[in-house]
């Protein structure tokens, strides 16, 4: 870190070792990453849920940013951890909202309906058979799928996040996505992956 660095140039290790003797640093890290994250929750637990757990997300990350790996130049892998840490405690309503996603196709990440595209509603039945599929998969398999495809988080990203091994990663995306195909062999354009099959 550079001493006459900006905090607008600070890496968010640099901001979170700053943070353990001038708390206040650690602000840009919320600045820089909420809205990611809150658009993450909201689309597994809904808008209202995802206001309380982003909040809780960065306050459990402040009380244990001394345990932080200082050269990780990105907090967003460690910040989707414990967002996924939380979630495990919502699992029933996460499964609500993928059934209310499989009947509406409305994504709750969105602001409201002043936001629906033309687009959106042409792939409102893609969404529902996914949600479907979503709602019915395993905590484990929702987790992996969910962060490489919606945060698009690399497998050695997702194993920090959730504390697991690569080869755990691995496996249960490549078992979320063979229930995903068979589920949803009606609609073979869907795109599985996101484009984020990066190692």
């Amino acid at each position: 870190m550079r001493p006459t660095a900006t905090r607008a140039e600070l890496t968010d290790g640099d901001l979170i070792r700053l943070s353990t003797t001038e708390p206040e640093s650690f602000g840009p890290i919320f600045d820089r990453h909420a809205a990611t994250i809150h658009r993450y929750l909201a689309r597994r637990v809904g808008r209202t849920l995802a206001d309380d757990l982003t909040a809780e997300t960065f306050l459990t990350a402040f009380k244990s940013r001394s345990a932080y790996d200082l050269s990780r130049p990105d907090a967003l892998p460690w910040l989707y951890g414990i967002a996924a840490n939380l979630l495990r405690g919502h699992q029933r309503t996460e499964i609500r909202q993928y059934r209310a996603l499989a009947r509406t196709g409305l994504d709750p990440a969105l602001a409201g309906p002043e936001d629906t595209v033309p687009a959106q509603v042409t792939a409102a039945e893609h969404v529902k058979a996914l949600a479907g599929v979503l709602a019915r998969l395993n905590v484990g398999e929702r987790e992996v799928l969910t962060l490489v495809s919606q945060a698009q988080l690399s497998y050695p990203e997702v194993a920090r996040a959730l504390d697991i091994p690569v080869g755990t990663v691995r496996s249960r995306l490549h078992s979320a996505r063979k229930r995903l195909r068979a589920a949803l062999h009606g609609f073979p354009e869907l795109d599985l992956t996101n484009g984020n099959d990066h190692e």
